[in-house]
């Protein structure tokens, strides 16, 4: 007995659908929207924040060249700072011997006189620097400096110290600066008690 081949079973396959071709219409506007489409916001804020980290990284490069433009220009604590120290005074000249004898004899005048008589230390120290300032101010040459022979006891014993005392201030660089030498003067304009002084001209 032959066997009936089984039953087809149909199976509802729906067709294929074919890919839909766009007109020449569709096509026009669909490529004039897709000019119009703008882009997400997500690439513009990532754009934003990559300029506002060129603005930080600029900042940060000026204070770092700024920085490095102070410590140049300021003193190396390994190399202190130069003290600039005004010039010392000249040294003193004594006066020559022409000079002075022409002072003893008169033939060179002297152009003014200060007399520390009776004065203490202080005021005499105080006059004969306000009298040498304004002699050089003048321009005065020579001027005489009576100073008494003085005595080391007694009421003179004051004027004995201003003997000694003038011409040590007169070696001090305040006075240098107004005086060029000194020299003790002749009897005739006191001796021992008195200098005969060479006034530096100011400037």
């Amino acid at each position: 007995m032959k066997r009936q081949p089984p039953d087809e079973i149909l199976i509802d396959v729906p067709p294929r659908r074919r890919k839909r071709v766009l007109s020449e219409e569709e096509r026009v506007l669909w490529e004039s929207v897709a000019k119009q489409a703008k882009p997400l916001r997500k690439k513009a804020r990532v754009a934003k924040a990559e300029v506002i980290l060129t603005i930080e990284s600029a900042q940060l490069a000026a204070r770092g060249s700024a920085k490095r433009l102070s410590n140049e220009s300021a003193p190396s604590p390994s190399q202190p700072a130069k003290v600039v120290r005004p010039p010392s005074p000249p040294p003193l000249a004594p006066l020559g011997r022409r000079e002075r004898t022409h002072l003893s004899r008169g033939r060179i005048e002297i152009d003014a006189r200060l007399d520390l008589h009776g004065m203490t230390q202080a005021r005499a120290h105080r006059a004969l620097l306000l009298f040498l300032q304004r002699a050089s101010s003048d321009g005065l040459r020579f001027v005489l400096v009576v100073t008494g022979k003085g005595s080391t006891i007694g009421a003179d014993s004051e004027r004995g110290v201003l003997r000694r005392q003038v011409p040590e201030w007169l070696s001090l660089p305040e006075f240098r600066t107004l005086v060029v030498g000194f020299e003790q003067a002749h009897i005739g304009h006191g001796g021992a008690g008195a200098l005969y002084v060479r006034v530096r001209r100011g400037r």
